[in-house]
């Protein structure tokens, strides 16, 4: 009797524990860096076609926005801004075939790369740190 009460007590253990909320992809910890000379406002980053667009509010020339949380990303993402009232984008991203990073907390660097077509690129994908 004192074996089965000590097996019922392993197996309810066993089943009230949680589930991490973490997964191979994510979530992930994300900033945009300005490398460019003029103000980025209203930030918005896509890192999924299916997740929508995350506003990271104005990133000052230099500056970094602080780190929102994602579900997922990839190496590329769709980046937004308005600039002088005029919105700049990185265009939509095809993210069939890459491969998600993980779970971390990286760094977009962002420039304007044509300013007449209203481009922007991602310059590089820093990773920063592991994920708390």
């Amino acid at each position: 009797m004192k074996n089965l009460f000590i097996i019922s007590i392993i197996i309810l253990s066993v089943i009230a524990c949680n589930k991490t909320e973490f997964s191979p992809e994510g979530p992930i910890d994300i900033r945009v860096r300005n490398l460019s000379d003029v103000t980025f406002n209203e930030v918005t980053v896509n890192t999924s076609d299916t997740l929508g667009n995350i506003g990271l509010g104005n990133i000052g020339p230099g500056n970094e926005s602080g780190y929102f949380r994602f579900e997922k990303a990839y190496p590329k993402a769709e980046i937004t801004a308005k600039v002088n009232g005029q919105i700049f984008s990185t265009g939509t991203v095809n993210y069939n075939g890459m491969t998600y990073i993980g779970q971390a907390k990286i760094t977009y660097e962002v420039w304007i790369s044509d300013f007449n077509n209203k481009k922007l690129e991602i310059s590089k994908c820093i990773p920063d740190a592991g994920l708390d």
